[in-house]
């Protein structure tokens, strides 16, 4: 009976080794596409996009490279990057350290209203949102990409903070107070560094997006060439009669690739702060 018990546990588990596997290159068959075709000449291409290259094609990358500014632009994607991580793990550590110690109906309030635009679609707010950049004079740079991020990255962040900080003892504010610490520095100095799991969370989910997305620079910094991003360029190599598609891919790969990188390095702190603020909270 035991041995029985055994053989089914075995098998349930191999089936399920076989559906990971088939998943995962179901996805990953999508990306060796881009790389693979990114490598071959545009005739190659048009001939059979599922073959491997005959010869290795680097010079299209060499290509994109000169062709879109590169490094130019992967300076713009750093500080757009840079200003949105900076601002959302700063303002929603700060509110969800409030939102969790003051325990009012207008906290809760807040709270509400701080995450409920999670639940609002992109879509329909952008064109009022471009007129509204416009008056303020946001559009159009960097840096000012950078600080609209906020506003769609923090209600998320916060959610995410709020569950964590829950698993951090109130005893410690109490502690912190006797010695005379303020509001601020007991959350800069002892409480922000307790985050730290959860605080690599959010910067890999939110590099991840704001690296690598393409409706919002589009909206704001496509009509000015010093601000473009990486996958801006990638896509001037798209047209609507003639693509070329040798370029367009390569351009892809290099655009998305830094994230890439990162979430490689990083992605381990994605479930190390998903498990801690599950298990503590």
């Amino acid at each position: 009976m035991q041995a029985q018990v055994e053989r089914r546990k075995k098998a349930a588990h191999g089936a399920f080794l076989v559906i990971v596997v088939l998943l995962a290159c179901l996805y990953i068959y999508p990306v060796f596409l881009m790389v693979d075709n990114s490598l071959k000449p545009f005739k190659e291409i048009l001939t059979n996009v599922l073959a491997l290259p005959s010869h290795l094609e680097w010079a299209n990358y060499g290509y994109v490279i000169d062709k879109m500014e590169y490094f130019r632009l992967f300076w713009n994607n750093v500080v757009i990057t840079v200003i949105g991580i900076a601002g959302i793990v700063v303002f929603s550590s700060m509110a969800a350290y409030i939102l969790d110690r003051r325990d009012t109906r207008v906290t809760k309030a807040l709270h509400t209203f701080i995450i409920t635009p999670m639940l609002i679609p992109f879509q329909t707010i952008m064109i009022t949102l471009l007129k509204f950049m416009n008056i303020i004079h946001l559009n159009g740079t960097a840096w000012g990409l950078g600080i609209q991020y906020w506003g769609f990255g923090i209600p998320m962040a916060t959610f995410i903070y709020f569950n964590f900080m829950k698993s951090i003892p109130s005893e410690i504010d109490e502690s912190a107070m006797i010695d005379s610490a303020s509001t601020f520095q007991t959350y800069a100095l002892i409480i922000f560094p307790l985050l730290k799991t959860v605080t690599a969370t959010v910067v890999v989910l939110d590099v991840m997006w704001i690296w690598n997305d393409f409706l919002l620079p589009l909206l704001m910094v496509n009509s000015s060439p010093s601000s473009k991003t990486l996958v801006l360029a990638a896509y001037n190599f798209v047209g609507s009669l003639n693509t070329k598609w040798h370029y367009a891919l390569a351009a892809m790969v290099l655009a998305i690739l830094p994230s890439v990188i990162v979430f490689v390095f990083l992605q381990r702190y994605i479930v190390d702060g998903v498990v801690a603020g599950a298990i503590k909270g």
